[in-house]
């Protein structure tokens, strides 16, 4: 019987089924952060309850930190008595942890793959919506509930509904100037928010496989945005390199067992899915987001939909956002008036991308009436880009580099957006208030903020290719 890769990888984790129910699925990974982690152990603590496997639990502080000074005492209550707590948890529990500070501390979905962690055929649970972040390298990967987390903790294992499953195919080479930032941009534009639910989604296909391991992982993480459970990308050559030598990754004989494993995962010739969709790559330009969820977005040079575009059921959502947003339909986005450039979060805080951002802004200079926020996804990120020159080339172009965290993506510390202000942001979502009270967040890739950044309007990146 043919199976997906989805299928091999959840059926190996199946504990129990229950009878018209959920199935009881052993978790081999579990990533913990501060936010969502306190009420799990306080949970725990009124059960009298024992973390069942610490040494299977990795927690990093990253939602709340601050992205400068992180040498000193966070100055938010909230943010400081939240990170304390989850030292003291992962204290009294034998977790490890990796605080402030730590040369392995960062964005909990940036850590886990450059730390190899994160390895293929794997089931992987976090607190955190992003978590199918990790579906890149052929994982079961997706976030859970705080109830869940106590769950996780307790027993290894999550009881959780098998999803349907759907197979993305996405053929043809790219154009100059377009990321996987773009194309899973432009596959929520095209299925919208809702698109997905219900199913974990494989992405397939030459554009795909072509990508790196740091681009694929892009496309996985904002799975979640199109409804889907969560995504994922069957591992290759790319995915073993990418592995291999890291910190947490298999080495010697047990190296070779493991690459062997992990060929057999990808998807079985003929194996069949609940639903398939096809893209071509060409037909993908610069993406850029005009409204208040992922799926409101356009071409760089398109325009905003008009009203008759948009069926009736939908209307008033529309414009309501465009409300939010002071757009009109019909407008263009390019030349846009941008006021702050958020360049980071677990979607695009990695090291090709500030590689890609500093690449494109060496030998120019920032808009002078641009504030811009460059956040490193991890120290270890922080330190390659200082050892490459990326710090000093970002400075030379009147740029600033941050320290790590998630830091404006959602605005649970000082970075916020303020009221009213444009934010292009390469983060993964663009909710009303996401990056702080009133904020106005457009997404785009690290190209299409770097072209921003420079020309203080929304800019087509290829203007300058």
């Amino acid at each position: 019987m043919t199976k997906t890769i989805f299928d091999k990888i959840w059926d190996r984790h199946v504990v129990k089924s229950i009878p018209d129910g959920p199935d009881v699925l052993y978790i081999d990974r579990h990533f913990i952060h501060e936010v969502t982690s306190p009420q799990a152990f306080g949970g725990l603590r009124q059960r009298n309850a024992e973390v069942f496997h610490p040494e299977k639990t990795i927690a990093t502080a990253d939602h709340n930190v601050p992205t400068i000074d992180q040498h000193l005492t966070i100055h938010e209550e909230l943010s400081r008595v939240q990170v304390e707590k989850l030292k003291t948890n992962c204290l009294e529990n034998d977790i490890e942890l990796y605080g402030l500070n730590h040369p392995y501390n960062g964005i909990v979905h940036v850590i886990g793959p450059e730390l190899g962690i994160t390895q293929p055929g794997m089931t992987i649970v976090c607190g955190d919506s992003h978590t199918s972040t990790h579906g890149a390298f052929g994982s079961i990967a997706f976030g859970i509930g705080t109830s869940e987390v106590e769950m996780v903790l307790a027993s290894q294992c999550l009881m959780q509904p098998k999803p349907k499953s759907m197979r993305i195919n996405v053929e043809g080479v790219l154009q100059e100037g377009v990321t996987s930032k773009d194309i899973i941009l432009y596959i929520i534009s095209q299925i919208s928010t809702g698109g997905a639910t219900g199913y974990f989604v494989e992405y397939a296909g030459s554009a795909i496989r072509n990508l790196s391991m740091e681009a694929r992982m892009t496309i996985c993480n904002m799975s979640i945005e199109m409804g889907a459970r969560g995504g994922l990308i069957a591992p290759d050559e790319t995915t073993f390199e990418y592995i291999r030598g890291r910190e947490y990754a298999p080495a010697g004989s047990e190296w070779q067992k493991k690459v062997e494993f992990w060929r057999a995962l990808p998807s079985d010739p003929g194996a069949e899915f609940d639903k398939e969709l096809h893209f071509d790559a060409a037909g993908i330009e610069p993406m850029i987001t005009y409204g208040t969820n992922p799926g409101m977005g356009t071409g760089i040079s398109g325009m905003i939909p008009s009203l008759e575009e948009i069926d009736n059921a939908s209307r008033n959502s529309f414009l309501k956002s465009l409300e939010y947003m002071d757009f009109y339909p019909g407008e263009k986005m390019i030349g846009k008036k941008v006021d702050y450039v958020f360049m980071g979060s677990c979607t695009n805080g990695r090291i090709e991308d500030l590689r890609s951002f500093s690449s494109f802004v060496k030998g120019k200079k920032k808009a002078e009436d641009v504030i811009e926020w460059i956040v490193p996804g991890s120290k270890q990120v922080e330190k390659q880009a200082e050892e490459e020159g990326i710090k000093q080339a970002l400075e030379a172009a009147g740029f600033e580099m941050r320290q790590p965290g998630c830091s404006a993506c959602l605005a649970m510390n000082e970075d916020k957006i303020p009221e009213g202000k444009y934010a292009v942001s390469t983060s993964n979502r663009n909710f009303e208030g996401r990056q702080g009270p009133g904020a106005r967040t457009m997404l785009a890739s690290p190209l299409t903020a770097a072209a921003t950044a420079i020309t203080g309007r929304v800019t087509d990146p290829r203007t300058f290719l």
